[in-house]
């Protein structure tokens, strides 16, 4: 039988958390494309945001509109694997737990679609 585990405090939780949370990113990048692709079209997005001549305030809602993406990305596949790991059958639930998960991401996009364009449209239609 297993040992119920140790709980850390303080500095070392926040250290041994740095770490979970690498290995999480880790995963994702080696297991999941999408997660992957969203990483180079964010890498493409924060460099572009350096050449980009608007306010602070406005470009840190295109940075947080980046980073949104890819939060909600690794929350999606945090959803499918666990759904994943207690089914492998069709069944509904696992269906709708999936495909709300997608649905967040598509929300995510359009958030960093809607924000990108408004800004570029400000930047260069003006």
């Amino acid at each position: 039988m297993m040992e119920p585990a140790k709980k850390n405090t303080g500095i070392k939780r926040l250290f041994k958390a740095f770490f979970y949370s690498y290995d999480g990113i880790k995963s994702a990048l080696k297991n999941e494309a999408a997660f992957r692709q969203e990483c180079c079209l964010a890498i493409f997005l924060f460099a572009a945001l350096f050449f980009l001549d608007a306010p602070l305030a406005e470009k840190l809602l295109m940075a947080g509109s980046v980073f949104l993406l890819l939060i909600v990305e690794l929350l999606n596949s945090a959803v499918e694997e666990c759904v994943n790991l207690c089914t492998q059958e069709i069944h509904p639930l696992a269906k709708r737990a999936k495909d709300m998960g997608s649905a967040a991401v598509l929300f995510a996009i359009a958030n960093l679609i809607v924000v990108w364009g408004a800004v570029l449209w400000r930047i260069f239609v003006k």
